[in-house]
């Protein structure tokens, strides 16, 4: 029993827009399946795909997690940066100190991420998605350690991160505190459970296995036809999807 990482969901207010950017800008194919709707296939080891889904919700705050994009030179750095503001994105400022490498962009929603500068250790063997930073507990990062069998790769000072045993991004938290919560995620996770379909019960089987872990139903308690929202132990939200 356990869960794969399906899809990292960016809840937009254009999806195909905010599609076609992340899509130029990754260099990953768009396709528009009947069932997951706009998505972009991996071109790397990235290991997961990303969707876009429609939302009427404005974007009202900072969000709880961001892509750290890897650099091998400073003037590749730069590139990378001018390729994002060419499609869309735009500087910003959340806080960073203007002695620190990193650049923080945001793309046409306000959604956050870094194009980190050459010479970073901790993400030296990653690919171009380095890695995707959460705000989070230590507690956080067992639950997500255990509900995708991800190895821990970092667990210090209430930092904590994973990786999949396949390489790719890793995912990490930075620990407490954290950041106050307004409104619903913008991006959330989209698991799906790697029990053999023919399994009786199996789904259920991998719901009650989360449960156990510390997740909790959505505070809706909403069941859709394709997936079942949940929460982790921080309260963010993530999808268990029925298997096809």
């Amino acid at each position: 029993m356990g869960s794969q990482l399906f899809a990292l969901c960016f809840h937009a207010n254009q999806p195909q827009s905010l599609a076609r950017f992340w899509s130029g800008f990754l260099g990953w194919e768009l396709t528009d399946d009947p069932r997951d709707g706009l998505v972009l296939l991996p071109g790397d080891d990235t290991g997961f795909r990303l969707r876009f889904l429609a939302t009427q919700e404005p974007k009202v705050d900072q969000n709880r997690m961001h892509f750290d994009l890897t650099s091998t030179s400073l003037e590749d750095q730069q590139r990378t940066v001018e390729r994002a503001l060419e499609l869309g994105a735009r500087h910003i400022d959340i806080g960073q100190l203007p002695e620190e490498g990193h650049v923080v962009l945001a793309d046409p929603e306000g959604n956050e991420f870094c194009v980190i500068e050459p010479g970073n250790n901790f993400l030296a063997d990653c690919g171009f998605i380095g890695a995707l930073a959460c705000d989070g507990s230590q507690e956080v990062g067992y639950f997500w350690s255990k509900a995708l069998g991800f190895p821990l790769v970092w667990d210090q000072d209430q930092e904590t991160a994973i990786r999949s045993p396949h390489g790719g991004p890793k995912i990490t938290w930075g620990g407490p505190p954290l950041m106050p919560r307004t409104g619903r995620d913008r991006l959330t996770f989209d698991l799906a459970p790697s029990a053999d379909g023919a399994q009786e019960n199996a789904w259920q089987a991998e719901i009650d296995r989360l449960l156990s872990l510390g997740a909790t139903r959505g505070d809706t308690g909403q069941e859709e036809a394709d997936r079942l929202l949940m929460t982790d132990p921080d309260g963010n939200e993530f999808s268990v999807l029925v298997p096809r």
